[in-house]
C-alpha cells in the first residue's frame, strides 16, 4: 500500500483492521482500557434516559456498554465498513441505530442528542470546527459532548521511532504548524491531522461550548497489573480528552 489513506478507508483494508482488532482484544493492558476509557466513563456520570450519539462508534463495544449502563436510545455512526459491520452484530439484540456514514457527510438531526461521544477519530477530520458546529445543531441545549483525540504531543511530528523494539524517545516537532500529517501505523498508511490544545479549545468556544474539563488521561497505578507497563506510560501524555456543554452562546 504506497498512498495515505482517510480513517475509514484505513480500517476498510482488511489486513490493517485484522491487525487493529487484534491488537484491541488481545494486546494485555492496552493504552484505551487502563487511560483512556477510564477518564471517559468518569467524565460521562450517570447516562441513564440520555439520548447518545456515538460518532465513530466503531466495533459497538462502548455502545453495548452504555445501553448496558440504562442510556434512553442510542445512535452510532461510523465511516468504516468494517466497523459498521462488527457494530451491527454487537449490538444486533439491542435497539440501537446503526449507520454507515462519515462524520462530516452525515446528515445530523436537530436538537435530538442528550449527550454525544467522539472516542479517537476527530484527530482524523481536517474541518473540526466545522464539525463541532454540526455536533451543537445535533444536541439540546446543556447537553454534553465528550471526546478523546491523540495527544497533540504525538500528532505534532511526522517522524517515527526508527529503533527497535519499544519506542525509547518521541519527537516533539511543528507543535504549532497545524494541519495534515501523514502517518505510517499498524502496517498502512493513514492521514491524521494535527491541532494544538489551545486549536481544541479556541474551536469549542467558537462554536458555543463551555468547556467543563480537559484531561490528558494520566496514568493510575490501580489500572496497570503490570508496573513496568505503568512506569512506561508516565513518560508522555497519549491522550487529550474533553467534556464541553452546549450553550445557547453562538
Amino acid at each position: 500500500m504506497s498512498e495515505f489513506l482517510s480513517g475509514p478507508d484505513f480500517y476498510d483494508n482488511p489486513d490493517i483492521f485484522d491487525v487493529y482488532m487484534n491488537h484491541r482484544l488481545n494486546r494485555p493492558e492496552t493504552p484505551n482500557d487502563t487511560m483512556e476509557g477510564p477518564v471517559i466513563h468518569d467524565l460521562m456520570g450517570d447516562v441513564r434516559g440520555k439520548s447518545i450519539l456515538d460518532l465513530g462508534c466503531g466495533d459497538g463495544m462502548f455502545g453495548q456498554m452504555l445501553l448496558a449502563m440504562g442510556c434512553k436510545s442510542y445512535f452510532g455512526v461510523d465511516g468504516s465498513a468494517n466497523m459498521i459491520a462488527k457494530a451491527k452484530i454487537n449490538l444486533a439484540t439491542s435497539a440501537a441505530q446503526i449507520e454507515h456514514a462519515t462524520l462530516e457527510d452525515w446528515s445530523y438531526p436537530v436538537s435530538e442528542f442528550d449527550m454525544v461521544f467522539a472516542r479517537l477519530v476527530l484527530h482524523y477530520i481536517d474541518d473540526v470546527e466545522a464539525l463541532f458546529n454540526r455536533i451543537s445543531d445535533s444536541m439540546t441545549t446543556g447537553g454534553t459532548l465528550i471526546f478523546s483525540v491523540e495527544h497533540p504531543v504525538i500528532t505534532s511530528s511526522e517522524k517515527r521511532w526508527q529503533g527497535k523494539g519499544q519506542r525509547q524517545d518521541w519527537l516533539v516537532d511543528d507543535y504549532f504548524r497545524g494541519g495534515r500529517r501523514e502517518n505510517s501505523w499498524l502496517g498502512g498508511k493513514v492521514v491524521k491531522y494535527h491541532r494544538t490544545i489551545e486549536q481544541y479549545f479556541s474551536a469549542l468556544q467558537r462554536t458555543g461550548f463551555e468547556v467543563n474539563a480537559l484531561r490528558e488521561a494520566t496514568p493510575i497505578r490501580e489500572n496497570f497489573k503490570s508496573r513496568e507497563r505503568f512506569l512506561r506510560r508516565q513518560r508522555i501524555p497519549l491522550f487529550l480528552i474533553m467534556s464541553a456543554s452546549k450553550t445557547d452562546r453562538r
